[in-house]
C-alpha cells in the first residue's frame, strides 16, 4: 500500500509550499480537506491563503517565523472556510521550514508537511489559542521580544510609528492603529495606520471631555476595550457615528504612560471580532507601554537634534557673495554620535585690502564645550582678519585668545575639572587674492591643503606649520605663499575627513585623492565634489541597516573648496578647445628643515603619479633629492623646487628648477670609490636628458629635464 493511500485513510493529507515561487503543491487528501476536488494539484499561494479562516492566517506567519529560528516544527490549528466564508473544518498543520537561496541570493523558505482534520474547537472562543501545540505563551513572548526590539531602535517619532503599524500580533493583527497625542485640553493625532488621508480630521482637535474612548483613556489612565460594535455604540453614543463608518469589529483604547504620566492614547482597531481576552489583553498592554516609551525616548531625541543643529547652524557661517574669478563649496558635517555638536568650524572673512580668507580649525573634542569654545575662537579670528593683520598674526593672536580662555577658566573652582581642562585648537588661515590667485598660508597643527590640477592630478601641499592654537600662548607661524593657478581647485578639510572609518593619514588622503580625481563633471561640480567627499566617508543611515550602509563618522567634519575658474576647472565654462594644461608645483625647504626633503621627492611622485616610465620617475626623484640636499649642504639659503610637466600623455616634458641665493657654480668632481658625496653632476649627466645652471642677478637655478618615454629604452 502506497504512503499516500494510508495518510488519506487516516485523513491526512500533503502539502509543498515554497514561498520563493508562491505556489502551493497539494495531494489529494490535502486538496479535499481544503474544500478543493480531491485531486493533486498545484495552486497559486493566494488560492489556498483564501481557504484559512484571516485571524489564522495572521497567527501562523509568526509560527513559521519562530519555528525558522528555533529549527523546530511549526504546529497550527487552522480554519477552513469556503468560497462564502463558512466554517468547513479544522485541521492542524505539521510542517517543517525548509531555507533555500532564491536565485538573486535572498534567502527564504518552503514549508514540507501534513494536514489532518480534527475535532472542531470548543464554541464561544474568538480564535484557536493553541498554534504551536498549545503553546500560545511562547508564540507571544517571541512577538514581544521582536517588537520591544525593534521599537527601541526606532530613532524619531516616524520611525516609531512605521514600527509600530508592522507589528504582527499573534492571532489578532489589528488592522487600524492610532496614535493619540495630547496638546493642551485637546486631542492630536500623533500618526495613524490603515486609513484615508483626511479620515483623521474629527479626532485632530478633539477637546478631552469628549464622550470618546480615546478622550476618557487620556483622562482616568485605564484601557478601553469594546469587543463589538454593540458595545461601542452603547458605552460612547455620541461618537459611534464617527467611529461606524470605518466598519470594524473590534477595538482597543490603551493609554501611553510614561512614568506616571499619561502622554497620550493607541487605538487598535479590528475587522474581525477579538474577545479581548487576558492574553491579549496583556500582550496589548505590553506592546503600549513599549510604544508609550518608545515615543518618549524619540521626542527627547528629536528635541536634543533640533537643538544642537539650530546651535552648530548659528554658529556656522554663510558663504557670502560670490567672488569675481572664484568658486567657493563648503561642507560640515557634525559627528555621527552624542549629541552631534563639535568644535570644527570653517569661515570665509572679506577683508579689508580687497582680498578675503579662508579659515577652517578643529577646537578638541566634540562635545558641548568644544562647540562653545569654537563659536568664541571663530568670532576672534574674524575680527583679527578684519583689522586688517597678516595671516601670522592672525593666529599669534588666536593661540593667545584660546590659551586665555583656558587659563581662566582654570581658577574657577566650582566648574567641573573636565570642564576646566585647557582645550588646543588645530587651525588654516588661507589670505587669497582673487584677481592674482595668490594664496598666503599660515597653518597651526592643522593638515596641509590639497591642490587639484586642471588635468585631475590631486597634489598635497605642504606648508610650513606651527603648533596648535592655544598650547603656547606665543607661538610664531610661518607663511606659505603659493599661486591657485586658473583651473586648479584647492581642498581645505579637517582631520575627520581623511582619519575616519579605521583609516590613518596616509590611506586617508590616498581615498580622498580618489574622489578628487574621480571628478571630472564640469561646469557645476564643485557642490557635487563637496557632497561625495562628505558621502565617502558616511552613507545614508537607517535603524534597521548595518554594514556600507551604516553611519562611519568618527569626528566632525568640515571642508572648504576654493575653485580659481579656467579651462578644466570644474566650475565656471568649460574650454572651447580643450588642452591638456601644465602641472606645476612649487616648495620652499628651508635650512632649518632638511625634513621637508622628503616632501619634495613626495611631491615628484605625485606629479608624475601617470608617468609611463617609472624608471624615469625614479631618476626624477633621485635627482631632485640631489639638488635640494647640496642646497642645504653648500649655501647658507633656502632652496626653491619649482616642477612642471606640460605637453599631451606620453609626449610629456619635465623641467625642474632649484634656485638658491648663491653665485658659486656646480662644478664636475672624481669622488673617491669610498667617498660619500660629489657625484651630483654625474647623476645629472647620466639621467637627465638635459640639464643646466642658468645665473641670476641673486643666485643661480640649476635645472634638468625629462622628456616622457612609453618604455625604457634597450641598454
Amino acid at each position: 500500500m502506497r504512503t499516500e493511500d494510508v495518510l488519506a485513510a487516516i485523513a491526512t493529507g500533503l502539502w509543498r509550499w515554497d514561498n520563493a515561487s508562491g505556489t502551493v503543491t497539494l495531494d489529494g487528501e490535502a486538496a479535499r480537506l481544503l474544500g478543493l476536488p480531491a485531486d493533486p494539484v498545484v495552486l497559486p499561494e493566494v488560492a489556498v491563503r483564501s481557504r484559512f479562516h484571516p485571524v489564522d492566517w495572521n497567527e501562523i506567519n509568526g509560527i513559521i517565523t519562530l519555528a525558522v529560528a528555533e529549527g523546530t516544527l511549526a504546529e497550527a490549528r487552522l480554519r477552513i472556510m469556503d468560497e462564502d466564508g463558512r466554517g468547513l473544518r479544522t485541521v492542524r498543520s505539521r510542517s517543517k521550514p525548509v531555507e533555500n537561496l532564491t536565485a538573486d541570493g535572498r534567502v527564504d523558505y518552503e514549508l514540507i508537511g501534513t494536514i489532518q482534520e480534527i475535532a472542531e474547537p470548543q464554541p464561544g472562543t474568538t480564535a484557536v489559542h493553541t498554534p504551536i501545540t498549545g503553546d500560545w505563551r511562547r508564540s507571544r513572548e517571541a512577538f514581544l521580544l521582536d517588537a520591544g526590539r525593534a521599537l527601541a531602535e526606532a530613532r524619531s517619532t516616524e520611525e516609531v510609528l512605521r514600527v509600530a503599524a508592522s507589528l504582527s500580533m499573534p492571532g489578532f493583527s489589528p488592522d487600524g492603529l492610532a496614535v493619540f497625542g495630547v496638546a493642551g485640553d485637546r486631542l492630536s493625532i500623533i500618526g495613524h495606520h490603515g486609513h484615508d488621508v483626511g479620515d483623521e480630521a474629527p479626532f485632530a482637535d478633539m477637546r478631552l471631555d469628549t464622550d470618546y474612548p480615546a478622550a476618557e483613556v487620556v483622562r482616568t489612565g485605564r484601557a478601553i476595550y469594546l469587543p463589538s460594535p454593540e458595545d461601542y455604540k452603547r458605552r460612547f453614543p455620541a461618537t459611534w457615528p464617527l467611529a461606524q463608518r470605518f466598519g470594524r469589529a473590534s477595538w482597543a483604547f490603551l493609554p501611553l504612560i510614561v512614568a506616571g504620566r499619561t502622554m497620550g492614547a493607541w487605538m487598535a482597531a479590528f475587522k474581525h471580532p477579538v474577545s479581548f481576552s487576558p492574553d491579549e489583553r496583556s500582550v496589548l498592554t505590553t506592546v503600549a507601554r513599549m510604544l508609550a516609551q518608545a515615543l518618549q525616548r524619540a521626542g527627547v531625541a528629536e528635541s536634543e537634534r533640533e537643538l544642537t543643529t539650530g546651535l552648530q547652524r548659528s554658529m556656522m557661517p554663510q558663504l557670502g557673495p560670490e567672488i569675481p574669478g572664484m568658486r567657493l563649496a563648503a561642507r560640515y558635517v557634525p559627528t555621527g554620535g552624542g549629541l552631534q555638536v563639535g568644535g570644527d568650524w570653517y569661515d570665509v572673512i572679506p577683508l579689508p585690502s580687497g582680498r578675503f580668507a579662508l579659515v577652517i580649525g578643529d577646537v578638541q573634542g566634540h562635545d558641548v564645550r568644544a562647540a562653545g569654545l569654537m563659536g568664541q575662537l571663530r568670532i576672534a579670528v574674524r575680527a583679527y582678519a578684519s583689522e586688517g593683520h597678516r595671516p601670522d598674526a592672525v593666529l599669534s593672536r588666536a593661540s593667545r585668545f584660546l590659551a586665555g580662555l583656558g587659563s581662566s577658566q582654570d581658577s574657577d573652582d566650582d566648574e567641573d575639572p573636565d570642564f576646566r581642562s585647557p582645550r588646543f585648537a588645530t587651525c588654516l588661515y588661507v589670505e587669497c587674492d582673487p584677481r592674482t590667485g595668490l594664496l598666503e598660508v599660515a597653518r597651526a597643527g592643522h593638515p596641509d591643503p590639497a591642490i587639484r590640477m586642471p588635468d585631475g592630478t590631486v597634489l598635497m601641499r605642504p606648508t610650513a606649520g606651527g603648533l596648535p592654537l592655544g598650547i603656547v600662548p606665543d607661538t610664531d607661524y610661518p607663511t606659505t605663499r603659493f599661486t591657485l593657478e586658473p583651473g586648479e581647485t584647492m581642498m581645505l578639510c579637517t582631520d575627520g575627513l581623511i582619519e575616519t572609518g579605521g583609516h590613518d593619514l596616509d590611506t586617508g588622503w590616498a581615498r580622498l585623492r580618489a574622489i578628487l580625481e574621480s571628478d571630472t563633471h564640469g561646469a557645476e561640480s564643485l557642490e557635487k565634489l563637496a557632497d561625495l567627499l562628505v558621502q565617502a566617508v558616511h552613507g545614508p543611515s537607517s535603524h534597521h541597516t548595518t554594514g556600507p550602509l551604516a553611519d562611519r563618522r568618527e569626528d566632525d567634519i568640515a571642508v572648504v573648496l576654493l575653485c580659481r575658474e579656467g579651462d578644466g576647472a570644474g566650475c565656471g565654462p568649460a574650454p572651447r578647445h580643450p588642452v591638456r594644461p601644465a602641472r606645476r608645483t612649487m616648495l620652499t625647504v628651508a635650512q632649518a628643515e632638511p625634513e621637508r626633503i622628503a616632501g619634495a621627492r613626495r611631491q615628484i611622485r605625485e606629479l608624475l603619479h601617470d608617468w609611463a616610465d617609472a624608471d624615469q620617475v625614479d631618476s626624477a626623484v633621485l635627482m631632485v633629492s640631489e639638488m635640494v640636499t647640496n642646497v642645504l649642504t653648500h649655501t647658507d639659503g633656502d632652496a626653491l623646487l619649482v616642477a612642471e610637466a606640460v605637453g599631451e600623455l606620453g609626449e610629456r616634458r619635465l623641467r625642474v628648477d632649484v634656485a638658491d641665493a648663491s653665485d658659486e657654480l656646480p662644478h664636475k668632481r672624481q669622488p673617491g670609490e669610498m667617498a660619500s658625496s660629489g657625484r651630483g653632476v654625474l647623476l645629472m649627466e647620466m639621467l637627465a636628458d638635459s640639464w643646466g645652471v642658468d645665473p641670476r642677478g641673486e643666485g643661480k637655478s640649476i635645472w634638468f629635464e625629462l622628456q616622457e618615454r612609453s618604455k625604457r629604452p634597450d641598454s
